[in-house]
């Protein structure tokens, strides 16, 4: 059995997944000043809650957007399990041929997201990643990572504009009832849900007019479950494509 985790800005994805198969996935939150044995307790708790303890693990592998926590993440599992921890980075074997100016500035859950994906689904595939920020990339037919693009989350935009006003309050996402709002925090909702929505269904367009060819369209996030049934293009939510990336990696390199 095997460990894996992808450290986001906001949420950490760790789950555990034997030869093919994964058992389970759980969120946390990204915690910048938790120490590695308050990471470890954590991990712990985790695998106890699905019936699996540190004696069961084989290995590990992180993949990290968040530099100053990636180590003290890895000293977590070390300390937990005392198993070999793979961290993905330049130099470590994922199969994919990424043809964008500097491969090595590619962020390391893209790489994971694209790896998912061409194992999982048919190419062209756009990939959208709603985190944090919502990150959208592009594989060609040869599963080529050919580039993409970073927009702002959903849930920064909807803190930006609470920021810069004076009098619209901090909302919660749900699935808005109709579009057009009644009150200030229905349209404050709406705008952001629906916008977001649009931006995707629009962009994909337009990528699909760039490369010439229709595209598979996946999206994954903590934020997907909510916007991506507010789309009108028919797109896969994928959950464990993460999991399934990091799987897929760990696999190359043991």
């Amino acid at each position: 059995m095997v460990l894996a985790v992808d450290i986001g800005n906001t949420n950490i994805i760790l789950g555990c997944f034997k030869k093919d198969k994964i058992l389970f996935i759980e969120r946390i939150s990204t915690n910048r000043s938790a120490t590695d044995l308050e990471y470890a307790a954590t991990i712990r708790m985790a695998l106890h809650i699905h019936g699996y303890e540190s004696s069961m693990l084989e290995g590990a592998i992180i993949s990290s957007v968040v530099p100053d926590i990636t180590g003290v993440v890895k000293r977590a599992i070390e300390k937990y399990a005392c198993v070999r921890v793979t961290v993905v980075s330049p130099g470590v074997k994922t199969g994919l041929s990424i043809l964008v100016d500097n491969p090595a500035q590619l962020g390391t859950d893209l790489v994971v997201d694209a790896v998912a994906g061409i194992n999982s689904y048919p190419v062209p595939l756009i990939i959208v990643d709603m985190g944090t920020a919502t990150t959208v990339s592009v594989i060609d037919k040869h599963k080529n990572y050919i580039g993409g693009m970073i927009m702002t989350g959903v849930a920064v935009s909807s803190d930006a504009l609470v920021r810069s006003t004076s009098q619209l309050p901090k909302i919660a996402f749900e699935t808005p009832k109709k579009l057009i709002g009644k009150n200030t925090v229905d349209c404050m909702k709406n705008g952001i849900m629906y916008s977001s929505a649009c931006a995707i269904d629009g962009i994909v367009e337009r990528i699909e007019d760039e490369i010439g060819e229709k595209c598979t369209v996946v999206a994954t996030g903590g934020m997907a479950e909510l916007i991506i049934p507010l789309c009108k293009r028919d797109i896969i939510i994928d959950e464990e494509l993460a999991l399934k990336g990091l799987m897929i990696i760990y696999n190359k390199n043991s």
